[in-house]
């Protein structure tokens, strides 16, 4: 059963309770330094006021623990909202409550409201039923524009569907689930997905649903050095996890089993210290000396890569090579991100730092997909169902009774 989305509903003069991920990041001053969230979210909420829809905006912004902190308040995303949109957005001081509601019931078709930080409010990330029958309160219709949270069984995004009538799916998650879906469940072959970042213990599930859908696995970054270790490879002070060696040696065999190609780095760049001024060098990776530790994928690894990939039809990747954010263990992950945005191939990119990368490198433009959820992101990787999709699922289920 699919779920709804806001082009097949009746918008105009319907009071709509839209979630949307405005979790951007701010300068000490409370300034927004990247708008890519704000901006990702525009084409559902042009429109729903195109529609003649009454729009009340949600989001959460950072970790307040269910406390009030003026630091992490939504009124700087109203007024940047606002500049983008060239209309005026009204700010509540407050996500619920009498007053929130009367403001609310105030609007006219083709205003828009944005609520203060949902995570101001323990009942958020509870799932309060109670909490979301009170943000339910102002809406007739809910949309859920927020992918990135969408794995979160939160009240805003699992539990507030119960107190509304009828459901539905923003532009935005549209975009993502049917670019999941060409590159996941019906992908021109041969596909290839990478998989970087410091460590497999969030991504061992990840692994293994891949390796029932994918042509060629790539496995880069700090994680590689578990599997190389895995097949009693020197790696000397390199990041390895050794509680999961005995699983990163089934994923190995699984591969094997399952006749899926595995690449894993054949050099890498070492340093002394975990420094970004550290003496470095290139070494075979199975020699990395004692004191040593792995920063980033060599040159010989680079053009590995980029080879496995050349005939790719459909690439995904998340997770940087090396430590990146260090401009001398930078390479890997800039020759990667060269790599997809030269590609022909459907490429899809995921993961915050992955995205970061490939921003830096100015390839954005040329990334067939980039993806606004890291953990979701990973999750649907993983073959899980998210809960603010499963949850809009059983509505529309239920509606079509």
């Amino acid at each position: 059963m699919s779920i709804k989305y806001i082009d097949t509903v009746e918008l105009k003069g319907k009071r709509v309770f839209l979630r949307v991920d405005f979790n951007v990041p701010l300068d000490p001053e409370g300034n927004i330094t990247d708008d890519t969230r704000i901006e990702s979210v525009l084409p559902t909420i042009k429109y729903c006021l195109d529609q003649g829809a009454v729009l009340t905006i949600a989001s959460h912004l950072g970790r307040p623990k269910g406390k009030v902190d003026k630091k992490l308040s939504l009124a700087p995303v109203a007024r940047r909202l606002g500049e983008l949109l060239e209309k005026e957005v009204g700010f509540l001081n407050d996500c619920l409550g009498p007053e929130v509601e009367r403001t609310v019931s105030g609007l006219k078709p083709g205003e828009v409201a944005l609520l203060e930080n949902l995570r101001f409010h323990p009942g958020e990330e509870k799932n309060d039923p109670d909490f979301a029958r009170s943000l339910a309160k102002v809406a007739e219709l809910y949309v859920n524009d927020a992918f990135a949270v969408s794995h979160r069984a939160h009240a805003s995004v699992a539990a507030i569907i119960r107190f509304i009538d009828e459901c539905a799916a923003g532009l935005l998650m549209k975009e993502e689930l049917d670019c999941f879906d060409q590159a996941m469940e019906n992908p021109q072959r041969p596909m290839v997905t990478v998989i970087g970042g410091a460590k497999i213990s969030g991504k061992l599930e990840t692994l293994k649903n891949i390796l029932k859908k994918v042509d060629k696995l790539i496995i880069g970054g700090g994680m590689a050095f578990t599997f190389l270790k895995a097949q009693d490879y020197q790696v000397g002070k390199s990041l390895v996890e050794e509680d999961l060696l005995k699983r990163a040696s089934e994923i190995i065999g699984l591969s094997r089993e399952k006749q899926i190609r595995l690449y894993l780095p054949v050099d890498c760049v070492i340093a002394d210290r975990f420094s970004p001024d550290a003496e470095s060098k290139v070494v075979p990776a199975q020699e990395i000396p004692e004191e040593w530790m792995g920063m980033d994928t060599g040159p010989a690894t680079n053009l590995l890569f980029s080879e496995v990939m050349a005939d790719a039809r459909t690439i995904i990747w998340n997770g940087p090579m090396g430590v990146f954010e260090m401009e001398a263990f930078s390479k890997g992950t800039r020759s990667m991100a060269s790599c997809l945005a030269d590609s022909p191939a459907f490429t899809v990119v995921g993961g915050g730092d992955t995205i970061a990368a490939v921003r830096q490198e100015g390839k954005s433009a040329q990334i067939s997909y980039i993806s606004t959820g890291g953990g979701a992101f990973l999750e649907l990787l993983e073959g899980k169902e998210l809960p603010g999709i499963k949850a809009l699922k059983e509505k529309t289920k239920g509606e079509s009774f």
